[in-house]
């Protein structure tokens, strides 16, 4: 994002707004005419209508039942830009997620429906109720719906969200269900219900188009988060398949192994209005500029749209920025004079949004009107003194190319009206007219009156792009199957932008005719969003075998996108020609080779042969990384006998290279095997006895990863045995070792339980504590043992004591129970202590230990009661003693605190938690400390704890990282993930503590803690 020069501040309504030089800001409405306002949209007689929140943050199910959101309908009476006169136009609405006017309508979105709202008999209300759309879905957050959105081509457009399964019937017929997102369309009428896009992302939120009929919409986690990177825009190209990489996604066709790309990056910003402006009122530059909301940022981004091959790329900065933390813009309009309408829904919300840490429903919003200074004013900007029901098709077409976009909006409404009588005049006016506006814009009126397709295949020659490219939307659209010849033209000899949509269109007129064209249009030089839309075309054709002839081709563009077309229509391209790209010199080749194969464990025997010869002395570079394509192709065909005796044959021959075996080593963790072969231990133990400690290290690693055997190989407990003396090895390596001992740990002597109990302390490294926690959980310890860990627990770190805990559970020794206890009560961990998690573990211990334990669960409850007053006193001292940014860098990647193995800034740091490159441009500093003192007490998106029951009783409470059909990968520490197959699955349920450990503020001292937050704020 590009950085403003400085600006002037307009202090206004308690915030102090910056814009670009040369506007100004102004209140539209404000309390009592609207206090939560989400969502606005305008008629075409200029009244408001605006979506308005309850302020409640009820579980959905609730407002569901409830529905205590409200319509209004606002008027500004004098035209001095103020809305004074409001009345409620619908109540009993669920969370309002948009408003559309359409034909004397108001469209609602609120989940799982579209409500249509007609005014009868000037009652000033909605009182004709109609469910336009039923999504029959809502899902915790209530993201299942945004929208609805008027298209230029007489459609009507929504998004999905969430991941709940939708059933719908396409228009050739067949059912089709899906839990992915989308952007949906269909006609006014309901009918024709199709899917333009599909995504991975948690919530697409609001649609604009581009004057030549582009999509692009705002989200929220695209991609998971990383290097400051999460929501932004997306330019939408029809079929495509974008982020985050997520198991829904799967199920639909991809044109390649990676996810389209994204537009515009917007970091957690948590965008939502989104707005494309129509008019020159704010300046010749900015017609057709797009402008963002963003929600967690208080701020509203300005985007210039620039083509760049067959899509755009943009330049950003920021429009209007608040410093008032409570101002989250959530809509932005455009009203007829060309002044831009705000709306700042104020501080209520916090459903799913770990920003707003507090709801504020007494905090209201306004809804604000950004002008250009000086700008003209049109006399009748709505041109309400036009009889429009008087005009002909002849009047209404020379109000096309107007300079009002309402009046340019009307008229092409009234066209679409008029049917089949406005034929001739629209068709003249896209031949003959002098004005680009007038021809795109009459090209949109026919899209709206059956057999008006016709009349764009006259402008496929047209001499500007942009009518061109309305055309060929409009062909699509209707799939006008008499336009082909003219779709091949544009194929051969049309730009980027026109081919893509030529594409588009041949796709979906499934002419199979059209196959040799879109082959030979791909063997010319495309970027990648062109050539998506050229192999989606050859998968929508569904001609297998006309596509097949594109393997033999000598361009390997042509190779690939036949393979991946053949791959996802269903019609297999064959294990023999995809193996002989696995080695082709081209990288782009082999990756999509590697990724269909990856497609297909049905081929595993067949290519065991082409993996045992990648694992050679000549393929070294190929196997050194645990995540190369290599090491995950053979995990992910390691259910198969013959790969799996590859593996352990690579591990166990001597002669291949380090590496190699490696990666034969990795493979076989990465396979997950609820039962791995015998031959596997076997392996482990040959390489755990080997010379090379970095062999030795990875075979130790894959024994933690591989269920204990049932029936260990000879000699695999002394294999292991010999890593907890191999001096070569790091520390933590050699009581990973340990912990391995077939049967268990067992008793510990003297000389390694000292070893162990002195790497516990804070100032180790982490996987040095984890190590050494891991091995105590597990021993036998005596009672003098039990009594000298106890001491241990006051220098610990967080993330081991529950592991430390463990060993107790097998004692009975009343003085050990006392000790710990005692301990516990005196310990800095105590923060971060549960009841349930001390109660289990002292079971065995006699009733004197039992009654001591009661006072410390007294203890620990009135800690609850306790933290707000806590996070008073520490807000207090933060705000006395200021952090320093410097020293709040060490903190966070220090030992104490550890927030580097689970967080990243920037590009270092762990995956487990949120991303915090960007963290302090959306969170205040009392959030961030009470993220850090009391981190179970909200969640962030996508990082909710859950907890998996299994069918044999097993609980395991963390992170869902993967849900898929067949299994589930939880992240339950910095160190360590569990995989709980599907079938064993009993219950999935949401969490309630976090995976980040409490207490951090007991490791910190006061002064260490504000710095930190001031580190944290620093990062934006």
């Amino acid at each position: 994002m590009a950085a403003p020069p400085t600006r002037p501040v307009i202090k206004l309504n308690g915030h102090g707004f910056t814009l670009p030089e040369g506007f100004t800001i102004e209140l539209a409405a404000a309390p009592p005419v609207v206090l939560r306002p989400v969502a606005a949209a305008f008629d075409d007689a200029g009244r408001l209508y605006v979506t308005e929140a309850s302020g409640t943050n009820d579980p959905v199910q609730k407002q569901l039942a409830e529905k205590p959101h409200r319509l209004f309908r606002l008027k500004d009476e004098d035209g001095d830009g103020r809305f004074e006169l409001s009345n409620v136009f619908a109540e009993k609405l669920m969370l309002p997620q948009g408003v559309m006017t359409l034909g004397g309508s108001v469209y609602v979105g609120n989940p799982p429906v579209i409500t249509k709202l007609t005014e009868t008999a000037g009652s000033g209300k909605g009182d004709r109720r109609e469910t336009w759309f039923d999504g029959k879905t809502l899902t915790g957050c209530a993201n299942d719906l945004h929208g609805p959105y008027r298209g230029p081509d007489g459609w009507i457009y929504w998004t999905k969200g969430a991941f709940a399964k939708q059933d719908y019937t396409l228009p050739n017929g067949k059912p089709w269900s899906t839990r992915a997102s989308h952007i949906f369309r269909a006609r006014p009428d309901g009918t024709g219900i199709e899917p333009v896009m599909t995504g991975g992302m948690d919530n697409p939120v609001d649609v604009v188009f581009t004057p030549s009929g582009e999509r692009i919409f705002t989200t929220t986690f695209f991609q998971h988060p990383g290097g400051g990177h999460r929501d932004g825009l997306i330019h939408a190209v029809y079929g495509g398949v974008y982020g985050k990489d997520h198991d829904p996604v799967n199920a639909h066709p991809w044109t390649g192994p990676d996810l389209m790309p994204v537009l515009t990056h917007l970091g957690a910003a948590a965008p939502c209005g989104l707005h494309r402006y129509e008019s020159s009122a704010l300046g010749a530059d900015y017609k057709d500029n797009l402008f963002a909301c963003c929600f967690n940022m208080h701020k509203v981004t300005r985007h210039v749209l620039i083509p760049d091959g067959a899509t755009y790329r943009t330049k950003d900065e920021d429009f209007l920025v608040s410093d008032n933390i409570d101002f989250h813009p959530t809509d932005v309009i455009e009203d007829a004079d060309g002044s831009l309408l705000v709306v700042d829904t104020g501080g209520w919300y916090k459903l799913c949004c770990p920003t707003s840490q507090f709801p504020k429903p007494d905090v209201f919003g306004a809804i604000y009107r950004v002008r250009k200074i000086g700008a003209e004013r049109e006399a009748d900007p709505l041109g309400n003194t036009i009889a429009w029901d008087k005009r002909g098709p002849a009047e209404l077409v020379s109000l096309l190319g107007a300079a009002r976009p309402v009046v340019r909006r009307r008229a092409v409404e009234a066209l679409g009206a008029k049917g089949e009588a406005a034929i001739p005049e629209l068709k003249n006016t896209v031949g003959k007219s002098p004005s680009v506006e007038a021809r795109r814009n009459a090209l949109w009126a026919a899209a709206r009156i059956p057999g008006g397709a016709a009349i764009a295949q006259t402008a496929l020659k047209d001499t500007d792009d942009s009518v061109r490219q309305v055309a060929l939307h409009v062909i699509s659209l209707h799939r006008d199957k008499s336009a082909v010849p003219g779709l091949f033209d544009i194929l051969k000899t049309g730009s980027a932008h026109n081919k893509r949509a030529a594409a588009e269109a041949l796709g979906r007129l499934g002419d199979k005719a059209a196959v040799s064209a879109l082959l030979a249009a791909i063997a010319e030089p495309t970027d990648r969003v062109l050539r998506h839309s050229l192999i989606y075309a050859l998968i929508e054709t569904g001609d297998a075998d006309g596509t097949a002839a594109g393997l033999k081709s000598l361009s390997l563009a042509v190779r690939r996108a036949a393979m991946i077309a053949l791959d996802q229509m269903g019609r297999s391209p064959g294990v023999e020609a995809v193996a002989k790209e696995l080695t082709a010199a081209d990288p782009e080749t082999r990756d999509v080779a590697r990724w269909i194969v990856g497609r297909h464990p049905e081929w595993a025997d067949a290519l065991a042969t082409h993996f045992r010869a990648l694992l050679t002395l000549d393929n070294q570079k190929e196997t050194g990384d645990a995540s190369s394509d290599l090491t995950l192709q053979m995990a992910r065909f390691a259910r198969a006998k013959s790969i799996q005796t590859l593996l352990a044959e690579r591990v166990k021959d001597g002669v291949l290279p380090v590496q190699a075996r490696q990666a034969a080593l990795r493979a076989c963790g990465l396979a997950g095997l609820k039962e791995p072969p015998a031959e596997w231990y076997a392996a482990v133990a040959t390489a755990a006895r080997d010379e090379n400690p970095d062999l030795v290290r990875t075979a130790i690693e894959l024994a933690r990863t591989l269920p204990a055997p049932k029936s260990p190989p000879e000699g695999y407990a002394d294999a292991l045995a010999g890593g907890v003396r191999n001096e070569k090895l790091p520390v933590e390596v050699r009581f990973q070792a340990l912990a391995l001992k077939p049967g268990g740990v067992g008793t510990l002597d003297a000389g390694v339980f000292d070893q162990l109990t002195a790497a516990l302390h804070r100032d180790k490294p982490v996987p040095v504590r984890s190590a050494a926690a891991d091995v105590l959980a597990k021993a036998s310890l005596t009672d003098a043992q039990l009594l000298a860990l106890t001491a241990h627990l006051k220098t610990t770190g967080p993330m081991e004591l529950d592991r430390l805990l463990e060993p107790f559970a097998r004692g009975t020794d009343e003085k050990a129970g006392l000790a710990l206890l005692e301990a516990l009560k005196n310990s800095p961990l105590r923060a971060g202590l549960r009841i349930d998690m001390l109660k289990p573990r002292l079971v065995k211990y006699n009733e004197v230990v039992h009654e001591a334990a009661g006072e410390l669960y007294t203890v620990l409850n009135a800690d609850v009661v306790a933290q707000a007053e806590k996070l008073n006193t520490l807000v207090a001292h933060i705000n006395k003693y200021p952090g320093d940014v410097r020293r709040g860098q060490a903190v966070f990647r220090g030992t104490k605190a550890t927030c580097l193995t689970c967080h990243a800034v920037g590009y270092i740091g762990g995956n487990v938690g949120p991303d915090l490159t960007k963290i302090g441009g959306v969170r205040t500093e009392r959030d961030l400390l009470e993220a850090i003192v009391f981190p179970s007490a909200s969640f962030v998106r996508s990082y909710e704890p859950v907890k998996v029951t299994t069918l044999d009783g097993k609980v395991f409470s963390g992170i869902l990282k993967k849900d898929a059909p067949d299994e589930l990968v939880l992240t339950i520490s910095a160190t360590e993930t569990v995989r709980v197959a599907r079938a064993d699955v009993d219950a999935v349920t949401p969490g309630t503590v976090s995976v980040m450990p409490s207490g951090l503020d007991q490791q910190l001292s006061p002064q260490e803690l504000a710095d930190l937050v001031a580190f944290l704020k620093a990062c934006k």
